[in-house]
């Protein structure tokens, strides 16, 4: 039934509110790092055999991958390159289509340009519309996220397509895929169509590597390259090159923790639907629902017992809403537990 053991207790409480696995990674990494000699790790990585893994397993020439300590530092690296200001002219512009991974919002800000957030429909449609009308003569980038965290509702991949033929010159779209292992769609296969389109993927969700700081930017080589300037050299460790290959070797562990999850999301919405809570089919590793006035109780209470939950209130469009990891079913099974405890405790 798969390769995972007792469930970690980390803090002493269950983490469902970072989008974690929390079954943890493959056992094969494990081993990897077990077998790291003194001199690998007293020597700065190579990084080759690492990044060619990587792109048999995306399905893409390697030189047009860039790894990164983590997809953070790529996002980063990103808003560097294409978000600071050139002296008098105009501040570079970034869409973010709300609600959005709060790191376009920050990075946005850190490297200096103009935030333009495109608010969300009631139902987490895609605002396409808003969004091509978002776009001026001094945006640089469109921040997108496939699917949508916290939402967990997946764009269309037309929608990639009309926003990249009506960029400026200079302009990129970035879609974020932190979530594509869960969803089974990506925009990589388009990218040779698309070259002012760069996806972003992290190997810390799906396969159980967030300690350890890896992902990936991908795009054509020359639009990377001034994204790779804006990287610190040797920020990926010899523990995550070493890490990452051992995990894309055990596709078997992955595919186990998938339909862990697909098996999870089914059990919430059912969970859901007895309590009387909206959610939203998601095509991620957790479900975004709507407690209403009972939130705060919800997540509190939760909390009180030993699980965290994640309240997205504060999120554009996301009023009431809390965000469960939907992981190994053992864990979502005692998520519900507390949930309907909480909840009943409430009325």
């Amino acid at each position: 039934m798969g390769h995972y053991q007792k469930p970690p207790e980390l803090y002493d409480g269950l983490r469902l509110h970072q989008n974690e696995n929390t079954g943890g990674c493959s056992p094969r990494v494990i081993e990897a790092l077990a077998k790291l000699r003194p001199d690998q790790i007293g020597f700065y990585p190579p990084y080759a055999a690492a990044t060619d893994v990587i792109a048999r397993y995306l399905g893409v020439p390697a030189d047009r991958v860039a790894i990164t300590n983590g997809l953070d530092e790529g996002i980063m690296a990103l808003s560097v390159a294409q978000l600071r200001p050139d002296g008098g002219r105009p501040v570079p512009e970034a869409i973010v289509p709300e609600p959005a991974f709060e790191i376009f919002r920050f990075d946005t800000a850190v490297a200096g340009g103009a935030l333009v957030q495109v608010m969300p429909h009631a139902d987490f449609s895609f605002p396409l519309d808003e969004v091509l009308g978002a776009i001026t003569p001094n945006t640089r980038v469109v921040f997108l996220t496939n699917p949508n965290n916290p939402t967990g509702v997946s764009m269309p991949l037309d929608a990639i397509r009309a926003i990249a033929r009506h960029l400026p010159p200079k302009a990129i779209v970035f879609v974020d895929e932190a979530y594509a292992e869960f969803a089974g769609v990506t925009f990589l296969p388009e990218l040779a169509s698309f070259p002012n389109v760069i996806v972003g993927r992290t190997f810390s969700k799906a396969f159980g590597l967030a300690g350890l700081r890896i992902g990936c930017l991908v795009g054509a080589a020359d639009v990377l390259d001034p994204i790779r300037e804006a990287v610190p050299v040797y920020s990926v460790n010899v523990a995550a090159v070493a890490a990452v290959q051992a995990a894309l070797g055990d596709l078997d562990h992955l595919n186990h923790y998938l339909r862990q999850v697909a098996e999870s999301k089914a059990i919430l919405y059912a969970a859901c639907d007895r309590l009387g809570l909206k959610y939203w089919r998601s095509s991620s590793n957790f479900v975004l629902l709507c407690a209403g006035d009972r939130t705060t109780a919800l997540v509190n209470g939760a909390f009180e017992r030993g699980i965290y939950i994640r309240d997205r209130s504060t999120e554009p469009g996301c009023a009431g809403c809390i965000r469960v990891g939907a992981g190994i079913v053992e864990h979502t099974r005692r998520a519900v537990a507390v949930m309907e405890e909480v909840l009943c405790a409430v009325r």
